[in-house]
């Protein structure tokens, strides 16, 4: 008997109900094929402490293989479509080499699920990984592991719409800050989504390079250089996620068209949200609460940044290196020693459609009562500028002659040296989206 062959569709077909029958043919053959897998597929129950890579060598595609709690060697190559399933309280170790790849994924639809994958190779010229999704892995699903004391966690290495979602990753803490890998490596992974991990002692949380159409999206961020460290990474999403503790929060870097939006930041070092060449990038609904630079902007152009609270930094917003076009309204900027540090000497108007920013250092009255401060705010006059230089000079604040060259610039605007103004300041600090959740988080930290 001649095996079943599928016709090719023609495009020519003069006749649309044989066009119509031909396709429905191949439907119907696509279906069987995916019902002929189904039928097939294999529980495999594979006890603790024996050969896991021949298990999976003998295994059908489409087949689940049950690991029980219990150890079992790496590193591992997963080369079929194939689900590896642990027990639910993810005692089931799959103990790597201390070289090279823990697991090694080289096929599509493979599915890892509440296991403990640790020990890989510390290498990262060699992309050494706990988990390594090389570039056939398409539609991969990591969920609801423990991902311990691996160079890096999960590396993500080109396939589309991967999916890590529930993990704790952890890296390895005897190595220097420079000498970890990250919590997730994304090279080249158009669709793929990180959500809902726990990411910490690493170098960065997610690191995504030459990527795009990426979600990223209620991760927990601690122990990292960089939460999430965006480069020429496009039409992505980074959102609800939450960084503790780390030198930046959220680094987007030579990257475009970016949705950035009700993410939280405590207690950074260095920055809560920096744009470095990030263009044409909706940033809006975050919270920075402590950093040294709650906003740092460098050559950003083209964005809008709305809704954002930015409180109990050093400097609010770092503005500069020829930063321009960004709409900069709707924020709040509370108790910042420096409300903004502006590096240039043009005027930038950080206003629109009359709305402006909170500044909570700006005494203004409303004699309308339409919400809109009556005066302008101008954070950059001369005495910033001197506070700037020489931080020292702070003591003399309150003094008469700080006063003196304040008033001059009131009624002398010409002597202002450039520099940012909120021609309509709010009166209010507009609410936040996350306030509550924000709440939930911080309150515990102090």
């Amino acid at each position: 008997m001649k095996p079943f062959r599928l016709l090719p569709y023609r495009a020519r077909c003069t006749s649309p109900a044989l066009g119509l029958g031909l396709a429905l043919t191949r439907l119907t053959a696509l279906a069987l094929a995916a019902s002929a897998l189904t039928v097939h597929a294999a529980i495999i129950q594979v006890p603790a402490n024996t050969a896991l890579q021949a298990s999976i060598d003998a295994a059908q595609p489409g087949d689940t293989l049950v690991l029980a709690q219990g150890s079992y060697q790496g590193n591992i190559i997963v080369n079929k479509p194939l689900t590896l399933q642990g027990p639910s309280d993810r005692q089931a170790v799959l103990v790597g080499e201390r070289e090279g790849r823990t697991v090694w994924v080289q096929a599509e639809n493979v599915q890892i699920r509440h296991i403990t994958v640790s020990n890989s190779g510390l290498s990262l010229p060699d992309m050494d990984a706990g988990i390594f999704l090389d570039k056939p892995a398409h539609n991969a699903l990591i969920e609801e592991n423990d991902i311990l004391d691996n160079l890096v966690g999960v590396y993500v290495w080109g396939p589309h719409d991967a999916l890590v979602q529930g993990n704790i990753i952890v890296g390895n803490k005897e190595l220097r800050l420079n000498e970890r890998g990250n919590g997730v490596t994304l090279w080249n992974s158009p669709g793929s989504r990180i959500l809902n991990n726990d990411i910490s002692w690493g170098r960065d949380g997610i690191f995504s390079n030459t990527s795009r159409d990426n979600v990223f999206s209620h991760n927990r961020f601690t122990q990292l250089r960089y939460a999430v460290h965006y480069m020429y990474t496009n039409n992505s999403e980074i959102s609800s996620n939450i960084s503790i503790g780390n030198d930046i929060a959220y680094a987007l870097m030579f990257s475009q068209f970016l949705t950035v939006r009700e993410n939280i930041s405590i207690n950074s070092t260095h920055q809560g949200l920096m744009l470095n060449a990030a263009q044409q990038s909706t940033i809006t609904d975050n919270i920075v609460d402590g950093a040294e630079k709650g906003v740092f902007l460098y050559n950003a152009n083209f964005n809008k940044i709305h809704g954002n609270l930015i409180q109990n930094t050093q400097i609010g917003v770092h503005y500069t290196a020829g930063s321009e076009g960004n709409e900069i309204t709707d924020n709040a900027f509370i108790q910042n020693q420096n409300q903004v540090k502006y590096v240039g000497t043009r005027y930038l108007e950080w206003s629109s459609q009359g709305r402006g920013n909170y500044w909570s250092d700006h005494s203004a009255f409303d004699l309308n009562g339409d919400g809109i401060g009556d005066t302008a705010y101008r954070p950059n006059g001369l005495i910033e500028q001197l506070v700037w230089r020489a931080p020292s000079a702070r003591v003399l604040l309150n003094s008469p002659a700080v006063s003196i060259v304040r008033w001059a610039q009131t009624q002398f605007p010409a002597i202002l040296p450039g520099g940012i103004m909120d021609s309509a300041p709010l009166m209010r600090a507009p609410e936040n989206p996350v306030w509550e959740r924000y709440k939930a988080t911080h309150d515990p930290i102090h």
